[in-house]
């Protein structure tokens, strides 16, 4: 039969529609001698449950919508991974939003997520505007932010201190000879990976009393063509920096890539730092030396938090969970002293 009902089902075995509910939901203590006859009337009818209909019943479908920014980006494709797996092990199916750094995109994705009731939504993008914002506030669904930090104190954010992982980078590059120290960041309206990035790399030169040369900062929007466009930007000048710092590892292997192309040795003739630690910095050559996000840990976290949230809506935090960077230095990057 097309199209069997579960009043199909249970017409065929003799039974009542609660008892098939009962088979088809696990309840225990359901006798044998019921558990066959039902699934005797499955096997006929070729009967398929519909998800959705017991979804709503149940208030559950565990899934969770993930809106992430670019999944062209290394980054982002490895914490996804990281999300997947851990999200799967759960139980948890995964509807993913790629908007391609588009608010309209996001919003869209997000009502999407709504009308099909995930149990929750973990978002990776930090761009809001004002109807994004009110989606939030008044979500029925908890909604945590990964690798970037939420619209205020109320969500939980699952990251790394990026002020300090830039800072702490920087700081390596002085104590290393550099002076001349060049940053390609993103944009500076990304509080997480645009502002912060750029403000640990401008206190860390303060500190140090090096004020920044402004031919040597630019931004772009973290991705590798970006990176070799600014890259080309500043060989057009007629003095050149002993290192680049690179808000992203995509960023960094553009510039890498530029470097080589205008016949420059990396690191002979100009050091390159990347940052978030995702595949390709092992993969290039030379090797990327990178400060390093915990890309498998803040995917495994973002879904265990999120976990918490949904089967307990009364979950409340303290404070956002920060997990720790490091540097991780390969070929790309070499002391100033080398640089003879």
């Amino acid at each position: 039969m097309v199209g069997a009902s579960i009043k199909d089902v249970a017409r065929r075995a003799g039974v009542s529609v609660t008892s098939v509910s009962r088979v088809l939901n696990g309840e225990k203590y359901v006798s044998q001698e019921l558990l066959d006859k039902v699934n005797r009337a499955i096997e006929e009818l070729n009967y398929t449950p519909s998800h959705i209909a017991r979804s709503l019943k149940m208030q559950k479908t565990n899934t969770i919508g993930i809106i992430v920014p670019d999944l062209t980006s290394q980054f982002c494709s490895t914490i996804l991974s990281s999300i997947e797996e851990t999200a799967s092990a759960q139980g948890y199916n995964l509807l993913v939003g790629n908007i391609a750094e588009s608010m309209e995109k996001e919003l869209r994705y997000l009502r999407v997520f709504q009308n099909m009731r995930v149990d929750g939504i973990i978002v990776m993008h930090q761009k809001f505007n004002q109807d994004i914002l009110e989606f939030f506030e008044h979500a029925s669904m908890p909604i945590l932010f990964s690798s970037v930090k939420g619209p205020s104190s109320s969500y939980l954010s699952v990251l790394i201190d990026d002020y300090q992982a830039a800072f702490d980078a920087t700081e390596h590059l002085i104590s290393s000879g550099h002076e001349k120290i060049a940053f390609i960041g993103g944009d500076l309206a990304d509080i997480t990976s645009g502002f912060s990035r750029y403000n640990g790399y401008a206190e860390a030169m303060k500190k140090h009393g090096i004020e920044p040369d402004p031919r040597f900062v630019k931004f772009g929007d973290y991705k590798l063509p970006s990176g070799l466009r600014l890259m080309k930007e500043m060989l057009g000048e007629d003095e050149w920096p002993t290192v680049v710092f690179a808000a992203s590892d995509d960023m960094a292997v553009g510039a890498l890539n530029c470097a080589l192309d205008h016949g420059l040795k990396v690191p002979e003739d100009m050091s390159i730092m990347g940052f978030d630690g995702s595949l390709i910095t092992e993969v290039v050559r030379p090797a990327m030396t990178s400060m390093q996000q915990p890309v498998e840990e803040l995917g495994k976290k973002s879904v265990e938090y999120m976990h918490h949230m949904i089967v307990n809506p009364e979950f409340t935090f303290d404070s956002d969970i920060i997990l720790q960077h490091r540097l991780v230095e390969r070929e790309s990057c070499r002391p100033r002293l080398a640089h003879a």
